[in-house]
């Protein structure tokens, strides 16, 4: 105890602080701005406001816009902070005007749905590139895992809120998200006050000489994630659904999505509580490959306890790519890691926008008793297995 510098406990409050901007940044942006219409879609076409066709094309306008964002997001390179607090207050104001969204109102939905993926990629790529250096320049790097518990938070939040205010019609739960998505921007606005960009350290600076050789190992990193990307699309979107197909009840197949999002909590808390320190390569050569495990459960057992393992697996694996590809995508670029991160992203948002594309192309058609769901399904089973025996193979001994 005595050995501590009486600077310390400001040290440590005020890395606690950039963690919690961090944390309620991507709950806002992933929770509310990315996935909030998936438990809202259900409740939307009961209410008569939104046909199933027009769900669809809400969903792909997300995918759509969360691409166009991951593509520019190397915009704020040179002031992170004020891209992640520009794109929370367009999550805020989209999904409040979600609500004002009638049933003739498809095209506008769809714009705003577009305009949410956006801001969501601009906010996780901002919120990661500001949060890991500030964390970085504190010396405790080993604490950003932290701030990925929000996107499983925000889920979980926005899932149990549909669940449990089911009753409500739609258009209020999209004003009292918007309202959560409003104060969230508050939040992380007042407490990164002061807290702008940094200078690099001289030897995160020097390690970019040696990270500039391996822009083919960036390039197979962006393969991987997207492939990652093409493989949790698919029972993130269908989980859902293939739940309601074998139980009518709302107060089961409802819990998916919750379910979902506590598994990407507890998961990360997991890693950040006692994984801090191990290969982000190897940790996500791990995941990935459980993640396969995940889309390989609803193929081989059509039951609901399959349903309720895959979500629980892809939950609890999905946010701890997503973080081990960004904190690696920082080791790699510590000078300037937003234009990696963006292209991690961008590999991403295309390997999610392939998922559901094959799903509609393949059609109606069957092979070897598997219908389209199923072909694809299988498909990301063995690309997620490929890809976690490469990154275990070239990943570094961990030190």
């Amino acid at each position: 105890m005595s050995t501590q510098s009486a600077s310390s406990p400001v040290t440590d409050r005020s890395a606690w602080m950039v963690v919690g901007s961090g944390l309620v940044a991507l709950a806002v942006a992933m929770g509310i701005g990315r996935f909030a219409f998936t438990p809202l879609m259900p409740l939307m076409m009961r209410d008569g406001t939104l046909s199933a066709a027009a769900g669809t094309e809400w969903a792909a306008a997300n995918y759509g816009g969360y691409f166009v964002g991951a593509v520019t997001a190397s915009w704020f390179s040179s002031n992170p902070r004020r891209g992640l607090l520009l794109s929370l207050l367009g999550v805020a104001l989209t999904t409040l005007c979600t609500a004002e969204v009638g049933a003739g109102g498809a095209l506008a939905g769809a714009l705003l749905r577009a305009a949410g993926g956006l801001f969501s990629a601009w906010a996780l790529i901002c919120a990661s590139s500001w949060c890991l250096a500030e964390l970085a320049r504190r010396q405790v790097s080993h604490l950003g895992a932290w701030i990925y518990t929000g996107v499983g938070l925000g889920i979980a939040l926005a899932g149990t809120l549909s669940w449990i205010g089911g009753r409500q019609p739609a258009v209020w739960l999209w004003l009292e998200l918007g309202a959560a998505a409003g104060a969230g921007a508050l939040f992380v606005w007042m407490r990164s006050r002061g807290q702008g960009v940094s200078p690099v350290p001289v030897e995160e600076r020097e390690a970019t000489a040696i990270a500039d050789t391996a822009r083919g190992g960036n390039l197979s990193l962006a393969l991987c994630y997207g492939v990652f990307g093409f493989g949790y699309i698919v029972p993130a979107t269908f989980l859902p659904a293939m739940a309601r197909a074998l139980t009518p009840d709302p107060l089961v197949f409802g819990l998916m999505w919750p379910l979902f999002g506590l598994a990407a909590v507890l998961s990360v808390a997991a890693v950040a509580r006692w994984l801090p320190r191990w290969s982000r390569k190897r940790l996500w050569a791990v995941a990935q490959g459980t993640l396969a495990l995940g889309t390989a459960l609803p193929l081989i057992a059509h039951a609901l306890w399959a349903i309720a393992a895959s979500a629980v697996l892809v939950g609890g694996t999905f946010m701890v790519v997503s973080m081990a590809g960004l904190q690696l995508a920082r080791e790699e670029r510590p000078d300037n890691p937003t234009p990696l991160l963006a292209r991690l992203t961008a590999a991403f948002a295309a390997g999610q926008i392939c998922g559901p594309v094959l799903i509609w192309l393949i059609g109606s058609r069957e092979l070897a008793s598997w219908d389209a769901l199923g072909m694809v399904g299988a498909a990301a089973t063995v690309l997620l297995l490929l890809t976690s025996a490469w990154l275990w193979h070239d990943a570094r001994e961990p030190t």
